[in-house]
């Protein structure tokens, strides 16, 4: 009897290994809860997207056909959380991990994701921080902010001819990083910092920056951080009178923001920047990848969710190329990754994990509706 449960034992054993390899789980991190919960549904919905078309394409690894199947965490835009989501996956066995959406958030998970040996592409997060601590294992699909904010900072100086700037940060990673860089384009680009102020990611009430700010005057006023702030702030300048440009980052550059201004945001006083951009040819995958979206979720696109559905493919296609799933054995393939076709442009990392000729989109509102100026690489 003994020996015929420790056969059964190793049978058990072997067929579950066999199920192990034929599903290959791919994690997902974003803030699916709290105030930019509309932006965290967004990139789960895009992984969503790209692991059913997966699916229904019957992708085969290794000669064998496999399952995708998709690891959701909620980080809630919180370091502490997004670690112990970053712990809680790797407990998991994923394969490999998209996220997370906030650098505050990536940039602590990175280390356990890191030390665990698997691979991380962020969608979103652009502190420069996140690809230059060393790690293997740390890859995104945007620009980083030495790129967004210095490009908004030149900008702001040479074509809105802002010559006294005031700078305000909401204290995150991503928020105090893109403020920096845009702080140092616009000094060296000959303009005044007039004031620097920093609030919270969940603060409400602006009126005593906002106050002090507008006695020197601004003729451009920068956030660094999350549409779920600078919508209030937008309407908490007009009520003291404060008219000057308003700019920020991919954190404000949202289909939301108009909302959460209400008749606050007048036509063309936001312009903002996002990591990432079509043009020519490309534009019609980024606009056939919207369709698809909405069919599926009956929801638009909000931001980031293109750029979660092209590094889930660049993931998998580093799968493909290396013939396994196992982290060790993509991830080198996953950082020679060159020209993947990407709805949102092509795909090549840069020997610290970065892609290679970021674009950059710069957008104002007007009627409510974001609207392009130009894509810059």
């Amino acid at each position: 009897m003994k020996m015929k449960l420790t056969v059964l034992a190793a049978m058990a054993a072997a067929f579950g290994s066999v199920s192990a390899q034929e599903v290959v789980k791919i994690g997902h991190v974003g803030p699916t809860s709290g105030a930019i919960a509309h932006l965290g549904k967004d990139n789960e919905n895009g992984a969503r997207l790209a692991i059913e078309e997966l699916n229904a394409k019957g992708v085969k690894i290794g000669g064998k056909a496999v399952k995708f199947e998709l690891v959701a965490e909620d980080d809630a835009a919180d370091p502490k959380q997004a670690t112990a989501a970053a712990q809680k996956l790797v407990d998991s066995k994923v394969n490999g991990v998209i996220g997370h959406l906030n650098s505050g958030t990536t940039i602590p998970a990175s280390k356990i994701y890191s030390d665990a040996g698997i691979p991380q592409i962020s969608p979103s997060s652009t502190n420069p921080k996140y690809t230059r601590q060393g790690y293997k294992t740390a890859f995104r699909v945007v620009a980083d902010d030495v790129h967004l904010g210095g490009t908004l900072g030149r900008y702001a100086v040479n074509q809105l001819k802002g010559k006294s700037v005031a700078v305000i940060d909401d204290r995150t990673a991503y928020g105090q990083g893109v403020a920096n860089e845009f702080e140092k384009a616009v000094k060296a680009a000959g303009a005044t910092i007039v004031g620097r102020e920093f609030t919270s990611d969940k603060a409400t009430d602006f009126m005593a920056i906002l106050t002090t700010l507008k006695g020197k005057k601004p003729d451009v006023v920068f956030f660094g951080g999350m549409d779920s702030v600078g919508g209030p702030m937008l309407k908490q300048m007009k009520s003291l009178g404060i008219n000057a440009k308003f700019m920020g980052g991919d954190g404000i550059c949202t289909a939301e923001l108009p909302k959460l201004a209400g008749d606050a945001m007048a036509d063309g006083q936001v312009v903002c920047a996002e990591a990432g951009g079509v043009e020519g040819d490309q534009k019609k995958a980024a606009a056939d990848f919207g369709v698809r979206f909405q069919k599926r979720f009956n929801d638009d696109v909000k931001l980031y969710a293109p750029y979660v559905y092209d590094a889930v493919n660049v993931m998998v296609d580093a799968m493909v190329r290396a013939g396994s799933a196992q982290p060790s054995k993509y991830l080198p393939e996953l950082a020679k990754t060159k020209a993947f076709g990407g709805v949102m442009g092509p795909i090549s990392f840069d020997e610290k994990g970065d892609i290679k000729n970021g674009a950059l989109t710069l957008y104002t509102y007007k009627g409510g509706k974001r609207d392009a100026i130009a894509v810059i690489r």
